[in-house]
């Protein structure tokens, strides 16, 4: 993963907030309205409290009337019970907020992920990235998960601040009647006293939380926690993997399983985050916490020994005591959620890394024209392409051009270059040397979406969702029911439909719902083809789906899905040759290039040829 190590400067960390907080504004609108709410009734809540319930006091140890009392005895009833009503009903309301939150903030990564040049999606640093990511949001909730908890905080701290800072003030304009050594108390002498009891063991007590939180919270620890997680998350669970369940038992891979469960130690008794806590780390946890109780005691003296010299009552005496605590906690708080934001600040500074990775690739912004002839001429011309990070040549110098309507084999050994020549006809990828033409036009200059919309592919590798039938056909939870049908019985599955219990409605898989139905490999390629056929493109694509299969049941299909393509050009990718005797046309790949082109017959006829030997050796596979 690419380091973005380094502190994060207060300046910095500030434009990141402010970054953090239209992003997650945009995919969670009124979450931030809640949270204010929310903070601002709960940061005045205690000091209400505090403020009435020293009024009855002050009534209790003075004149005690009956009236005044009854009336600041309801009033406090009154007021502290609509501020707790107020506070459940803001908390439901923010907690709403949060549980769309929770939801809403992946969608900031997915987006991203599809609006991403392919080339990327696929490198090693946005897996990486996304892998990190994760790790610091599971492992300690960091990143831009935290942003509005932070904002919670600090808002909620800042408001109890301002709540005491009003109650507290006449703590230093009461002045000491008396002429004696207790008049020092209402000096400069006494005020820095006080202020110098809560302001330097506050500070030092959140310097040292601070300390703490960034030796648990960093890059390297992050990259430790990952390792852990990783480990646990491949092997913690590795005997109630389904799908390896066959090799567990007969191959005994539980061992390896708890081989390397034994030796992950990162979060256990004896792993380095017990260690830390054990040693240095639990240290300065101890000397914060006794620090922070020294403000409190320093606030009782004050206080009282004013109140003792006659500078105010009892009642007061409480609010001042109440007020001042609260407010060397609200402070010290405070300055604890402000380092904690400084340090999250890298783990957002590591999600920008990814969300700000730019696209290369050209968008294009012709409109690809509708034609209801479907007449779209493609042509390869002395194209060259290789991947990123690669100095071998994944296709060389290859020239070809589509007949309209046609049948298109593309034939080959594995690695001769039949999948990345279909990635570049749909501009996953553009070639570095060479062009690829639309109708004449080089296919970069089209807008790259609607360039996108004239295909359908269904890839070796294809992948359906544990979601509804339909739905997995349309790629929608809105379809056209009869469109739907259609497709899947001209992909050969009409008989399994018939048959399903809920037709178009019932659950794939059982990963959301128990009475999901386990379809055969097989089914699954059909699904696949029909989900081709729904979308109606004029280019189809099958890139070798139906590899898993025998090769009789590979050349069923194949000829089937001959009969339904229609006026659509259609393009078959196989190692395997059942597909090519109906093709108009066959386009046979040897490490990269194009060696032979023609029709079944002609290429067969050349026995010195590449397709000859494919197809001799394959054979008996056909008879």
């Amino acid at each position: 993963m690419e380091k973005t190590a380094g502190k994060v400067s207060w300046r910095e960390t500030w434009s990141i907030y402010k970054r953090a907080a239209r992003l997650l504004r945009r995919y969670t609108p009124g979450l931030f309205a809640a949270v204010t709410a929310w903070a601002a009734v709960t940061g005045v809540t205690p000091y209400a409290g505090v403020y009435l319930s020293a009024r009855v006091l002050e009534e209790l140890a003075g004149a005690r009337r009956p009236d005044a009392l009854w009336r600041w005895v309801i009033l406090t009833v009154a007021v502290t019970g609509a501020l707790a009503l107020a506070g459940h009903a803001l908390e439901r309301w923010k907690n709403v907020h949060y549980q769309r939150f929770f939801e809403d903030r992946k969608r900031i990564y997915t987006d991203k992920l599809l609006d991403m040049d392919f080339e990327d999606v696929e490198s090693q640093r946005t897996r990486d990235l996304l892998a990190q990511i994760r790790q610091d949001e599971n492992w300690a909730g960091l990143g831009l998960q935290k942003t509005p908890y932070l904002y919670e905080g600090i808002l909620q701290q800042a408001i109890g601040m301002a709540s005491a800072v009003a109650l507290c003030a006449g703590l230093f304009t009461a002045r000491v009647p008396s002429s004696g050594s207790l008049r020092l108390l209402d000096g400069p002498v006494g005020l820095l006293g006080l202020l110098g009891a809560i302001a330097l063991p506050t500070a030092a007590s959140s310097w040292l939380w601070g300390v703490v939180h960034r030796m648990e919270q960093n890059a390297a620890t992050a990259e430790t926690a990952t390792l852990g997680n990783r480990i646990f998350g491949a092997f913690g669970f590795f005997n109630r993997d389904a799908f390896r369940a066959l090799d567990v038992r007969i191959y005994g891979q539980q061992r390896i399983a708890r081989r390397y469960m034994a030796s992950n130690l990162v979060f256990s008794a004896d792993g380095p985050f017990a260690k830390l806590d054990a040693g240095k780390v639990g240290l300065l946890n101890a000397v914060s916490a006794a620090l922070s109780g020294l403000p409190t005691g320093a606030v009782y003296l004050y206080v009282c020994l004013k109140a003792w010299a006659g500078a105010f009552g009892i009642g007061l005496a409480s609010q001042y005591i109440g007020a001042v605590t609260a407010l060397a906690d609200n402070v010290r708080t405070l300055l604890r959620k402000l380092s904690e934001a400084r340090n999250n600040a890298f783990f957002i500074r590591i999600a920008y890394a990814f969300l700000d990775t730019s696209n290369a690739m050209y968008q294009g912004s012709l409109t690809t024209e509708k034609r209801s002839d479907r007449r779209y001429d493609v042509e390869f011309r002395d194209v060259s392409f290789k991947y990123p990070g690669s100095d071998s040549w994944a296709l060389r110098h290859v020239s070809v051009k589509f007949k309209v309507g046609a049948r298109l084999a593309v034939v080959g050994e594995n690695g001769s270059g039949k999948t990345t020549f279909i990635k570049l006809l749909c501009r996953l990828y553009d070639p570095q040397e060479g062009v690829i033409l639309l109708n004449g036009i080089d296919i970069r200059k089209y807008n790259y979406h609607d360039y996108m919309d004239i295909f359908s592919v269904v890839f070796q590798d294809f992948q359906l969702m544990s979601q509804p039938l339909g739905a997995n056909v349309a790629g929608s939870a809105d379809y056209d029911r009869e469109r739907v049908t259609k497709a899947l019985t001209d992909a050969g599955f009409g008989d399994r439909l018939a048959a399903l219990p809920e037709g178009l409605d019932t659950m794939l898989y059982r990963d959301f719902n128990g009475e999901g139905v386990q379809i055969s490999g097989g089914e699954a390629q059909k699904i696949a083809i029909a989900r081709a056929l729904y979308k109606d493109a004029p280019f189809i694509i099958l890139d070798e789906p139906t590899a898993a299969l025998d090769p009789m049941a590979e050349a069923e299909i194949y000829a089937q899905f001959n009969d339904i393509s229609g006026d659509k050009t259609a393009i078959y990718i196989s190692h395997r040759l059942s597909s090519c005797k109906f093709c108009d046309e066959i386009l046979v790949f040897d490490r990269g290039s194009v060696i032979q082109t023609g029709t079944h017959e002609a290429l067969l006829s050349d026995e010195t040829g590449k397709y000859h030997e494919l197809w001799t050796a394959q054979a008996q596979y056909y008879t």
